[in-house]
């Protein structure tokens, strides 16, 4: 003992520290159970043959459908001569092969979350391995979940190094989260631009059938084409998806047969575009091919989707879906397409309808507009789940989120982004009328996504995959030797329709930074400005108040600690309910939070105060439950811990106190704990077998029967008849309304984003009994000022 205090005072750590550090010991063991927790299922050959073609559908309609524009937009003016075209399919074969193929299809996929594609599963990834969540509201706890799988480090490998360099400065965790939210203002640009740039081209083979329609007629058709789906999203994906993959597979069979015989019709010299000496000579001809590669880089869009859209499907699924269909057709196409432009230089435009047999024209036409709806549906899909995730994770303004399938949890639907999208969406097609300056803002949306791809994909390597780290620069360096040149192209083409997703973007991130600013800042008042336990218990079991029959559920953004909202309600009531839970709705950097893993529940001070805690735990993917079905889960984890302390000794009155894990296994009437935090006069330990072992417990705090001025529980079922009673009563939600201020000393850009900017957007987002389905007739906003 008497080394261990010497040490303390030389570290200048104290007894407090000791405890802290023995209750708090490192989870190896518990790491090494949830490491790799998410493995790839083994499916038959027969399922994984029909999920790869049910993919189709939902996964590669935007690539699918690029034909349809990208030679138009290489060769906006006049052909030179047949190499130039070889050249340009050149370019784009090895673009498919590369970026598509190569490092989505084999590397990219394999960066899951635990099965969840897209930028923000990227980044939840790294919030789980190295503190860079902005908003610290994790607590150990949380790391037991199923859900949240992990790796531990050597302190001195590089992985060590790289966790320690991104946790040791809030700058590095800033830039990261820009870099994060930039990507999915990017991504949701591409929501808009798909359907505008997909649906104009399919209709635009009306005017090759006739001539001499004017484009105002095709824009008119886009336009109503669009109203149309974006009208029917509410009904969700789930009742007509079945015809997504047929849809697609029909198209993608068709412009691989329509190519094979433009082929064999036109111009076979095609083919020796598969030598890669062509792009070197493609690049010698000047400036006029280097800016064309914007046009070419169209060929890959929609690989994203690749990712973002993985969550219905395993990997192997996709890779198989893609190496055999899409792959071969796509190639095909593009090959066919400049085997007929080689002898028709003049009809570029629109291309792939010129280049097909008379009696397949209109079948081809309604094919390819269905082919449209359907990659138009897929990116507006993936839309609203990065929003979904993007509010999830406080980065974005509260709107409705409406689950659209009882049988997919992805399936979600948000009226107030919908409608957004559809003034944006037609606002590009009426506004630019043709496909070229869409096709250059669609390019810049792209590309800006597969970049910021690659530079969360370097921590990824590091940190998730522990690669070594010439691995990490080969794949790197090869990402960028494709996209940097498709950069630099798109950058020239700014003024020319470039500039609409960048502001698009821009518009997206302020919004975005500044409500994660201000919701930041909230936490952190709530944070500060906690009432003490102490100051609680000396109000006494009736807090000073008069205890009417009644549950009050108070929400509150603290996991620990009594909020400030409490002791300004109580200060400006004479009365409170006999029966307090401290609500905390919180989300975690994991997919989804499995049910019976969601709350957490411990009481707060003595028995007779009746005050409880319960923090219920989403992932991103997740969505509240109704009001009804989130009380009833709420109460059923508050009567099992009642019952579940019962078998324990006294418990401490501290701020430190016990915690239990509930597990409520549906349909099982045996339930279990997985896990107890105890406080530093009892140590417990737990089996799987539904008991609790006491391993050790001196110094009891005296009888575990509370007698309190009011109140005194003889058994347990005194205590569940007594908060079912309250329950009876009535339950009210007690929500606070916080209103944050700039101070006078502040800044101009503070106040400006403060007082201004995150205030209107307060105003005009879901208030969270919204978004908590809280019913207005058991609501009560308790409403505070503060200043940051």
């Amino acid at each position: 003992m008497e080394t261990t205090s010497t040490a303390n005072e030389q570290t200048g750590r104290g007894a407090m520290w000791e405890l802290e550090r023995n209750l708090d010991q490192p989870m190896d063991a518990e790491a090494g159970r949830l490491k790799n927790m998410y493995r790839e299922k083994t499916y038959p050959t027969l399922v994984l043959l029909q999920l790869a073609f049910q993919s189709l559908g939902v996964v590669f309609g935007d690539l699918g459908t690029s034909p349809l524009y990208v030679f138009y937009n290489i060769f906006p003016r006049e052909i030179e001569d047949t190499e130039q075209v070889i050249g340009a399919l050149s370019l784009i074969i090895y673009s498919l092969t590369l970026i598509p193929l190569v490092k989505y299809v084999f590397i990219v996929l394999r960066a899951n979350d635990n099965g969840q594609g897209g930028t923000f599963a990227l980044y939840s990834l790294l919030c789980r391995h190295a503190k860079i969540n902005t908003i610290p509201n994790q607590h150990r706890t949380d790391e037991e979940l199923t859900t949240y799988s992990r790796h531990t480090y050597d302190e001195k490998s590089l992985a060590a190094k790289i966790k320690r360099w991104l946790e040791g400065h809030q700058i590095r965790k800033n830039v990261i989260l820009i870099l994060v939210l930039f990507g999915t203002c990017m991504a949701v640009g591409d929501g808009i631009l798909t359907p505008a740039i997909s649906v104009l081209s399919a209709t635009g083979g009306i005017q090759v059938e006739e001539p001499r329609m004017k484009n105002d007629v095709v824009v008119i058709v886009s336009v109503v084409i669009l109203i149309g789906l974006f009208s029917m999203q509410h009904f969700g994906t789930d009742k007509v998806s079945w015809l997504f993959a047929p849809i697609v597979f029909i198209w993608f069979i068709l412009i691989g047969i329509l190519g094979a015989v433009n082929i064999s019709k036109y111009d076979q010299s095609v083919l020796k575009a598969f030598n890669p000496i062509y792009v070197y000579r493609y690049f010698k001809r000047g400036k006029t091919s280097w800016a064309s590669l914007g046009g070419i880089m169209l060929s890959i869009t929609g690989t994203e989707a690749l990712f973002a859209d993985l969550s219905y499907f395993p990997v192997q699924a996709i890779q198989i879906a893609f190496t055999v269909v899409v792959f071969p057709c796509l190639l095909l196409q593009y090959t066919g397409q400049a085997a007929y432009i080689a002898q028709n230089k003049n009809h570029v435009s629109h291309a792939f309808y010129h280049s097909l047999p008379d009696s397949v024209l209109w079948p081809s036409f309604i094919v390819a507009t269905a082919a449209a709806v359907v990659a138009s549906q897929a990116t507006i899909s993936m839309t609203y789940s990065i929003i979904k995730q993007a509010l999830a994770l406080g980065c974005f303004p509260r709107v409705r989120i409406i689950h659209t399938s009882k049988k997919y949890l992805g399936q979600i639907y948000s009226p107030d982004i919908n409608w957004i999208l559809l003034i944006f969406c037609i606002a590009v097609t009426a506004g630019f009328k043709n496909q070229s300056q869409i096709a250059n803002a669609y390019g810049t949306a792209v590309i800006m996504v597969m970049l910021v791809t690659t530079f969360l994909m370097i921590p990824i390597m590091l940190l998730v995959w522990r690669s070594h780290w010439t691995l990490v620069i080969l794949f790197t360096a090869l990402s960028l030797l494709v996209e940097i040149p498709y950069f630099t192209a798109v950058v020239r083409k700014i003024d020319q329709g470039g500039w609409v997703p960048l502001v698009f973007a821009v518009a997206f991130l302020i919004i975005m930074y500044v409500w994660h600013y201000g919701t930041l800042k909230r936490y952190e008042f709530e944070m500060h400005s906690k009432v003490s336990m102490a100051w609680i218990l000396g109000l006494g079991p009736s807090l000073g108040l008069v205890r009417v029959p009644g549950v009050g559920l108070v929400y509150t953004e603290l996991a620990s600690g009594v909020p400030h909202i409490f002791s300004h309600f109580i200060t400006n009531l004479p009365a409170i309910h006999s029966t307090l839970v401290f609500v905390c709705v919180k989300y975690l950097p994991v997919y989804t939070v499995p049910a019976d893993e969601r709350f957490l529940v411990k009481r707060i001070g003595p028995k007779n105060f009746h005050m409880f805690r319960c923090v219920a735990r989403y992932g991103y993917k997740d969505v509240h439950k109704k009001d009804d079905d989130f009380e009833q889960m709420l109460f059923n984890s508050l009567m099992l811990f009642v019952r579940l302390e019962s078998m324990m000794e006294e418990y401490t009155d501290s701020d430190e106190y016990s915690t239990l894990e509930l597990n409520q296994q549906a349909g099982n009437a045996n339930q279990t704990i997985n896990g107890i935090s105890t406080g530093s006069n009892m140590d417990l330990s737990y089996t799987s077998h539904d008991s609790i072992i006491q391993v050790q417990s001196p110094n009891h705090m005296g009888n575990s029967q509370v007698v309190s001025s009011g109140q005194m529980y003889q058994t347990v079922g005194d205590e569940i008849a007594f908060l079912n009673a309250c329950r009876d009563a009535g339950v009210v939600h007690i929500l606070g309304n916080t209103i944050i201020r700039a101070r006078r000393d502040s800044g101009f850009i503070k106040k400006i984003a403060i007082n201004y900017m995150y205030a209107f957007l307060r105003k005009i987002c879901r208030e969270n009994s919204a978004i908590f389905n809280v019913p207005h007739e058991s609501l009560l906003n308790v409403g505070q000022v503060f200043y940051v």
